[in-house]
């Protein structure tokens, strides 16, 4: 599933740019995730860079998102032009 910023991040500027797919930018008012983008580094790293920056822990699955490592895998081949 694509990951979602919380309303209480910051705006410390730590995960837009550990971000491998540039999947995260400024909002309106805090950081968002863009989830046609977020892999959740999958094909990059084993773990999400941007949970791991994260200062105060603000970054979560995105309920409304839902999907499955071989769903990553194939978004994560089109973002890089490996599909």
């Amino acid at each position: 599933m694509a990951l979602k910023i919380l309303d209480t991040c910051i705006n410390c500027d730590m995960c837009e740019p550990e971000c491998p797919n540039d999947a995260i930018a400024m909002g309106e008012e805090i950081y968002e995730i863009d989830p046609d983008r977020c892999t959740e580094c999958v094909g990059h790293y084993d773990k999400p860079t941007c949970v791991r920056v994260c200062p105060i822990d603000c970054i979560d699955p995105d309920p409304e998102r839902l999907e499955d490592a071989d769903t990553l895998m194939a978004k994560f081949l089109i973002l890089t032009g490996k599909a």
